[in-house]
């Protein structure tokens, strides 16, 4: 019998959040973002859950020869561009649409012939200060590649900083949006700015095209839970109470002994640990569902278990049903007590958790 650890991949969750993007940024086309194996869900399953995407953009370029091998004929972006001559030429070879953000890149091209054109997507960087060309930058980097005669379409974009603050004190959003607009004025080509927070809170901007990443897979892209923004969670992390202990007050219970109880009461045993992408740093007070009821976890996480406090549902047995995120608990919740985000969780489940779609 398997260890009763499964992460259930919720495709028509993924389909919903899909849909809500577009309906955010009407008449924009939506890049559907699936890098880290689609946060976590795998690519396999983001091709069905996001078929109705215009275009997949992802970081890694085996994973893209992968969506292609799979039956991907839409548009692929690599966010990150082309890391060498070996990645330009998978790129020629499968039809991808590498990112541009540095003048090495752009040198790299210059030198490569290849067999047909790529479209390209050149970066600027309007505050990020992570990757793309300055404003000022911008245009002459374009001019670069537009007369290389193996460049087809060059698409403008940028990446937000602070999408989820508009009104950040030391860069706003709106500042944001002008340095773009200057730095691009006057050249040619879809436009591509908003990521999942630009997208709920600030709708296509000044974008042809949308980038949607965390909101697909039902994570908050902003300050509210992610259903104040109608999403769906498209991950459940569950399992099963593999054992009982009565303790008595006094006793203590996991590793460092962290945790005494004040009376008596059932602690229950999780099939669950950081083996297995449960956060280890998880405090006591972190949210559960056991049996659907609401309750806590206590002690330290363990590779394999996590201890959880049984008095608000007194029925709860060896065989009970513990959700430790998704549906009926938000991942968000979740990774805001254990000091995270919900976009470590998703990316940081184990190999060994059993996958199944539900």
């Amino acid at each position: 019998m398997p260890r009763p650890t499964v992460a259930t991949i919720h495709i028509d969750s993924m389909q919903h959040n899909l849909a809500r993007a577009r309906a955010c940024a009407p008449g924009c086309k939506v890049w559907a973002v699936v890098k880290a194996n689609a946060y976590g869900h795998g690519v396999e399953r983001a091709l069905r859950g996001f078929a109705g995407a215009d275009g997949l953009a992802l970081v890694e370029p085996e994973y893209a020869r992968r969506l292609r091998e799979l039956g991907w004929t839409a548009p692929l972006m690599l966010l990150e561009g082309f890391f060498d001559v070996a990645d330009l030429a998978l790129a020629a070879r499968h039809g991808l649409n590498p990112a541009i953000h540095s003048h090495e890149q752009i040198a790299m091209l210059e030198a490569t012939p290849l067999p047909g054109k790529l479209n390209l997507h050149v970066k600027m960087n309007t505050g990020m200060n992570r990757l793309g060309f300055t404003p000022e930058q911008f245009g002459p980097a374009y001019a670069r590649l537009r007369a290389l005669p193996q460049v087809g379409e060059i698409s403008l974009m940028t990446h937000f900083a602070t999408a989820e603050q508009a009104d950040h004190p030391l860069l706003p959003l709106a500042e944001q949006v002008r340095r773009f607009q200057a730095g691009s004025a006057g050249l040619a080509g879809p436009r591509s700015l908003s990521n999942s927070a630009g997208v709920v809170q600030h709708g296509a901007l000044d974008s042809d095209w949308v980038r949607p990443g965390i909101m697909l897979y039902g994570g908050t892209p902003g300050k509210q839970p992610a259903e104040a923004y109608g999403l769906r969670p498209a991950m459940t992390l569950s399992s099963a109470i593999i054992g009982v202990q009565a303790i008595v007050a006094g006793d203590l219970v996991g590793y460092g002994s962290r945790f005494q109880a004040g009376r008596p009461m059932k602690v229950g045993v999780v099939a669950c640990g950081y083996a297995d992408g449960y956060p280890r740093h998880a405090p006591q007070g972190t949210p559960v569902l056991v049996d659907g009821v609401r309750t806590t976890l206590i002690g330290r996480v363990s590779m394999d278990m996590i201890t959880v406090d049984l008095t608000p549902v007194p029925s709860a047995g060896v065989g009970s049903r513990v959700t430790l995120w998704g549906r009926g608990l938000p991942i968000d919740e979740v990774a805001l007590a254990a000091g995270t985000i919900g976009y470590e969780l998703m990316c940081a489940l184990a190999p060994r958790v059993r996958v199944e779609e539900g």
